[in-house]
């Protein structure tokens, strides 16, 4: 037990240290790659996840894995247009390298640098939780999983987009499989000059759950899914989920 948890440890330490090195083009190349798609989606994460919390003001958001801050923004800008008071929107991540991209982007958030299992939050401190394409990076994820649970509040939300494993896959999943595993690589490598870490991505999709999984798991750890759906050729997941137990 102790020799998987120290390579448990120093699988996290590596992919940290991955985002660590492309934080400075991150941004570029995500938006290239994308080609400005993921922004459709995060809008559309936000909008249902305001929806369905049906409140008119909201005392913190977290968003774990936060990055370079986009889904903090999207958050903001988002709640300006539903006419949703938001008190304070705190970043995570244990990049120190992204976090500092972030807070250069949008310095009126919060910021931690920390692990998604050890959220610096008082218990049902939050009332929604995101974690957008980083829960895949999470090595100990059913423990991750639990400690949502844990900084929300009774019925808040935890909303996650990401890419997601397709055991069976259609045709346009096949072409969605050959961009992701043959050309986003190379383009992301290009514009980042790391190769290797844009090869973990096809590569860390692979090894990742499946939507059926992921939504057993959020039900494991005490949450009730409130929505599914896949977007673009079953690119991106969206599974929103509410806290039911602790």
């Amino acid at each position: 037990m102790q020799k998987e948890n120290v390579q448990k440890q120093e699988k996290q330490e590596k992919i940290v240290s991955m985002f660590d090195n492309i934080a400075p083009t991150y941004d570029t190349a995500n938006r290239v790659m994308s080609m400005g798609v993921d922004k459709s989606w995060r809008r559309k994460a936000c909008d249902l996840a305001y929806e369905f919390y049906a409140q008119d003001s909201i005392d913190k958001i977290v968003d774990v894995a936060c990055g370079t801050g986009d889904m903090m923004n999207f958050w903001k800008s988002r709640s300006e247009v539903a006419g949703i008071a938001v008190g304070e929107i705190v970043g995570v991540d244990p990049s120190v390298g992204m976090v500092d991209v972030a807070r250069k982007k949008f310095p009126k958030f919060n910021y931690h640098i920390s692990k998604a299992t050890e959220i610096p939050l008082q218990d049902a401190s939050s009332d929604f939780l995101s974690i957008t394409y980083g829960i895949r990076n999470v090595v100990e994820r059913k423990e991750a999983l639990v400690e949502f649970n844990r900084v929300l509040k009774d019925n808040g939300l935890v909303i996650i987009l990401e890419f997601m494993k397709n055991e069976n896959p259609s045709i346009l999943g096949r072409i969605r499989d050959f961009y992701m595993n043959k050309i986003l690589p190379k383009v992301g490598g290009f514009i980042s000059k790391n190769l290797e870490a844009y090869e973990y991505l096809p590569n860390s999709i692979g090894d990742f759950s499946t939507v059926e999984n992921m939504q057993n798991e959020l039900k494991d750890a005490g949450f009730e899914i409130l929505y599914t759906k896949s977007f673009s050729m079953d690119i991106s997941t969206l599974i929103i989920a509410r806290k039911t137990k602790v």
